[in-house]
């Protein structure tokens, strides 16, 4: 048999195979590095994948999350956790954990609920500064039902490769919320690790059961953790990671999350003087979005500029208006002045002035 017949036979050389996006941690548009990082939650670096930890019950440790140029062969990037506080004190309600959230309608193709419900398989890069345990949830958050499965992680990049049973309980919403996650566990307090651990087991949500037997990532400030090549896909068996290009995976990521490009004189948009003290613009997204995003400008001091009829506006600030899945109006009433009826461009004009768009699960 041609080996061009092999893939097609093991699924390889089907496209769209991969549920996940950005999976070679490729695309990073907010940051490429964040630090300080353990008390919060969100999305930091790669687009994507969320950090989530309990905010009430923080642990004390610290770590710096970035994108980095030292992926497996195959993959110029990675995803790397490096702790940089410590803490050996666990209190009971604790975690630390990465998360990757799908829309209900692009997973459909699985089946859930029905009697003839799809296996599917979990893969992934990963390895440490040393030898450790973590644990791989999927949840469903449609029907409360999880499935866990501890994964070993060493000092050499391996490709992990779980299959999930199909869950003939609990169908999938088919809509744009979130319907089912991939969360890593890489910390956690006995909230979350004094159960039991059954792998490959769907069943209801139990938050005992969720960390059984993992190491900490907190345990010293030497840990590291790299994650690449995140793949869920059909089947009872891993197929080679489905690359794909870096506009097509930019081009997805942005349906979640985008940023006009910011820094000094960086065109951001259409505007026009609505009356002489009022200034509206125009922001059209490069591809529609999940959902009628949340707008965030980036404020100080002339950080924006409205170039018009040969003159220039200064303001410091955006008021978001009307939006939708494909644009948003905003305004500025308050900082500029001009001729009512003129249109022309605003730009940034500060190293730090920024518009974004979040949409994200």
């Amino acid at each position: 048999m041609s080996k061009a017949r092999q893939l097609a036979d093991n699924g390889a050389a089907t496209p769209n195979r991969n549920m996940v996006i950005n999976g070679a941690m490729n695309v990073a548009q907010r940051s490429t590095s964040v630090t300080g990082l353990g008390n919060s939650v969100g999305y930091q670096t790669v687009d994507r994948v969320k950090v989530n930890c309990d905010t009430d019950n923080a642990s004390a440790g610290r770590f710096t999350m970035t994108q980095t140029a030292d992926g497996p062969s195959g993959f110029a990037n990675c995803l790397k956790l490096a702790c940089t506080t410590a803490d050996t004190s666990i209190a009971a309600g604790e975690f630390l954990a990465l998360e990757y959230k799908i829309e209900g309608q692009d997973l459909q193709r699985m089946k859930k609920g029905t009697s003839d419900a799809e296996q599917v398989t979990i893969s992934f890069y990963v390895k440490g500064n040393a030898s450790a345990t973590y644990m791989l949830e999927i949840k469903d958050g449609d029907n409360d039902r999880l499935n866990h499965n501890q994964f070993a992680v060493t000092t050499s990049w391996n490709r992990i490769s779980i299959p999930i049973t199909g869950d003939t309980t609990g169908a999938l919403d088919d809509d744009n919320a979130n319907s089912l996650e991939l969360r890593f566990w890489l910390h956690a307090g006995s909230n979350y690790t004094s159960g039991t651990h059954t792998a490959n087991t769907w069943a209801g949500q139990t938050h005992a059961n969720r960390a059984v037997g993992i190491s900490s990532f907190f345990d010293a400030t030497s840990r590291t953790f790299f994650l690449t090549g995140l793949q869920m896909e059909i089947g009872s068996s891993a197929t080679p990671f489905e690359h794909k290009t870096f506009a097509q995976d930019l081009y997805d990521c942005q349906r979640y999350y985008f940023k006009f490009l910011e820094g000094n004189n960086k065109e951001i948009g259409v505007a026009w003087y609505y009356s002489s003290t009022h200034a509206s613009f125009m922001f059209r997204y490069p591809t529609t979005m999940r959902a009628t995003p949340t707008g965030i400008d980036e404020t100080g001091t002339g950080y924006y500029t409205l170039y018009a009829n040969g003159g220039s506006d200064a303001f410091n600030s955006v008021t978001f208006e009307n939006g939708s899945t494909e644009s948003y109006s905003a305004l500025n009433n308050s900082e500029v002045s001009g001729t009512a009826g003129q249109a022309g461009i605003v730009r940034g004009t500060n190293a730090s002035a920024k518009i974004e768009f979040d949409a994200e699960l």
